[in-house]
């Protein structure tokens, strides 16, 4: 449930700015926030822009593994966390896949911008916080199943 959300918010909010950020920036707190339409063919900071067929296969890749993993946990703080990888994968690589010029090379909608920061969207947003979840439950030794005894 928590990846649709993360999705259809992502989708939405893309779709948005595209309709209403395509001509301007719109300053949102001076120019602290704004939001800013971009399209972006790499990575964060704009990293392997030539190499966008390889971070779709990459993510296709992770959202395979947490499928996997994800039968085998009974964690609500897990499945959350898992939940912000896979919504935000599944945003971003819906861009790959179906805008210009597709087949894995599509363009990701950014629209949110701060100072000294990428343009970034949801789906980065929910990956971001996934995994910093899912670090902090490592880290924490919170076990992704309950083992019973």
């Amino acid at each position: 449930m928590t990846a649709f959300l993360i999705f259809l918010a992502d989708y939405l909010t893309k779709y948005a700015a595209i309709y209403f950020l395509s001509d301007e920036p719109v300053k949102i707190l001076g120019n602290f926030l704004k939001f800013e339409l971009t399209f972006n063919t790499g990575a964060a900071f704009s990293l392997a822009t030539s190499k966008t067929i390889y971070l779709s296969v990459f993510a296709m890749a992770v959202a395979a593994f947490i499928f996997y993993f994800a039968r085998r946990i009974d964690s609500t703080k897990w499945a959350i966390a898992l939940g912000l990888v896979l919504g935000g994968i599944f945003g971003n690589l819906s861009d790959r896949i179906f805008r210009s010029p597709g087949g894995l090379q599509g363009a990701v909608v950014d629209w949110i911008s701060i100072p000294k920061w990428p343009i970034f969207n949801i789906a980065d947003s929910a990956v971001v916080v996934g995994v910093i979840s899912l670090v902090s439950l490592i880290w924490a030794q919170i076990p992704p199943r309950t083992v019973v005894k």
